[in-house]
């Protein structure tokens, strides 16, 4: 399985090239820091609330590593690979399932799949997604017929059903649900037994989700009124209806997946070989049909939108290319000079010449965006690494895809690379998180403008919230109130009065962060110097 070996290198190079990321990592770690310190393994929480935005079962896959190696972020880091592997494996197990007669299918679909660039890169995030993907593999690799057993199995298909649920709720039951309510559309053995299909399935689907129903009613228990609400009802319904964050328009995904799917999509022979399929289809193909259109039309209807909320999807994206790649080249083995990947090659140039320009556009004054300036002292080595993955995708020689797999997955480490060289600071909340637990064991409390999403909370293993506050008046007399606290401020541009007073500073995605003593903070505010 050489696809494993590239992606495993691949992804344990990309992963400890820079700390964990906020708000995504930060917030996962966090989570599972606050449940350890509170010695609660039912409910969740963040910043000293039950959080009710996620069951816990990666969280409790992160306790069992932090029992044998105690608490750190290497371990979660690497659970996220160990997950990310086992996609792949589902994938190609998947695929010879499902194209038992199409050998090429479980060769390429694992390359293909480990090389898109989004899901690459997000599967390096502490998140819920590729652990939720390995569920919805799992749980319709269940439905699928094996060599010699046509049959469902259903009891294996509810446990799966079931972690899916403990991985990230009800959205489970929108990755899987319809190949079952469609089975009899790509499976004989449910056209022969629809009864059975159905009665079993749905008891499956009943079954798994009696787990996570276990969970909850002792989390609820445990974590009380406004938690149960807030569990139950506001988390689902709130996305599905009118969505509190995400909410995007009914066609936002189908511009969108062209960009999921890179780099295959600057692939000219992959869109002729979707473009070629045609009637009859085979059993395989409507069980992918089944499964992918009606998860993207459902993921349409919900208000609330993401790119990763596809993410339980990349595997059977793969499995539609790397098929329709298989049929064409049954059909035509071939290939044309206009179908190779010139395009991702021009692409790669492009970016390759830029970025070797930038440090001389730069020091001419014809580039002035600071983040611009920052990846031009780095940017000529990657510049040139980009042109020679140029390249090597137009050189002639066998093996294209597993070419294009491997030249993303370089592209997609080395542009992770440069952004921990010259980005990164921007992002990196450790030197704050351990000023915060100094300050923290001096006794000072804390505060935060805006959202407080945990971003410090693990990694200066913080065991005090920080404090939410909304607009200058509630910080002037939170700072009253607490003369020895810490205001953490987000100005859009520094001010003599942040560079006077501020006790740290850093930028931060474009603006700043400055962290204020409250006494300053309130002086400020009473002669009507305001902080931007």
């Amino acid at each position: 399985m050489p696809w494993l070996w590239c992606w495993l290198l691949a992804a344990l190079v990309a992963i400890f090239q820079h700390g964990p990321m906020p708000m995504y990592s930060t917030r996962t770690l966090s989570v599972a820091w606050e449940m350890w310190t509170h010695h609660s393994f039912v409910v969740p929480y963040l910043n000293g609330l039950p959080y009710s935005e996620k069951p816990p079962l990666l969280l409790w896959l992160i306790h069992l590593g932090w029992l044998v190696g105690g608490v750190g972020d290497v371990w979660p880091r690497l659970l996220e690979v160990l997950l990310g592997a086992l996609q792949l494996v589902l994938v190609a197990m998947l695929a010879r399932r499902l194209f038992p007669r199409h050998a090429a299918v479980a060769r390429t679909a694992p390359w293909i799949a480990g090389a898109l660039t989004f899901g690459f890169l997000f599967g390096l995030q502490v998140m819920y997604e590729v652990l939720l993907a390995d569920c919805v593999l799992a749980a319709l690799l269940c439905l699928t017929p094996g060599r010699g057993q046509d049959a469902p199995r259903f009891a294996w298909f509810a446990l799966a059903v079931g972690l899916g649920l403990l991985s990230k709720g009800p959205v489970m039951l929108l990755h899987v649900a319809f190949p079952w309510l469609l089975g009899p559309l790509w499976n004989r053995w449910a056209q022969h037994h629809r009864g059975r299909w159905y009665a079993t399935g749905a008891a499956a689907i009943l079954a798994g989700g009696a787990l996570l129903l276990a969970w909850a009613l002792a989390a609820t228990d445990a974590g009380g009124e406004a938690y149960r609400q807030r569990l139950l009802i506001h988390q689902t319904a709130g996305r599905v209806v009118d969505a509190f964050a995400h909410a995007e328009p009914f066609w936002w995904y189908l511009p969108l997946l062209p960009v999921l799917v890179l780099p295959f999509a600057l692939w000219p022979r992959c869109w002729v070989a979707l473009l070629s399929l045609r009637r009859p289809f085979e059993d395989g193909l409507r069980f992918l049909f089944a499964w992918l259109g009606p998860v993207l039309l459902g993921f349409s209807v919900v208000s609330g939108k993401q790119p990763y909320y596809v993410l339980p999807e990349f595997g059977g994206f793969a499995l539609l290319i790397a098929f329709a790649l298989a049929s064409l080249h049954e059909r035509r083995p071939t290939t044309s000079r206009w179908l190779q990947p010139w395009p991702l090659a021009l692409l790669l140039g492009v970016g390759g010449i830029a970025l070797a320009l930038l440090g001389k556009l730069v020091h001419d004054g014809r580039v002035l965006d600071h983040q611009l300036v920052a990846v031009s002292r780095s940017s000529l080595p990657f510049g040139l690494l980009f042109l020679l993955l140029a390249g090597v995708l137009v050189t002639p020689r066998k093996g294209e895809l597993q070419r294009i797999a491997i030249v993303g997955l370089i592209a997609a480490v080395a542009a992770n690379g440069l952004f921990t060289l010259t980005l990164w600071p921007a992002y990196d909340f450790t030197p704050v998180a351990k000023m915060l637990a100094r300050a923290e064991a001096e006794g000072h409390p804390m505060a935060n403008f805006e959202s407080n999403d945990g971003q410090y909370t693990f990694l200066g293993r913080l065991t005090q919230p920080v404090t939410q506050l909304h607009g200058m008046d509630e910080a002037t007399r939170w700072a009253q109130a607490h003369p020895d606290g810490r205001v953490i401020t987000y100005p859009r541009r520094l001010t003599a009065l942040d560079r006077a007073h501020a006790v740290y500073i850093q930028p931060f995605r474009g603006i700043w962060l400055a962290v204020w003593p409250a006494p300053a903070l309130v002086d400020a505010q009473s002669k009507g110097e305001l902080i931007e």
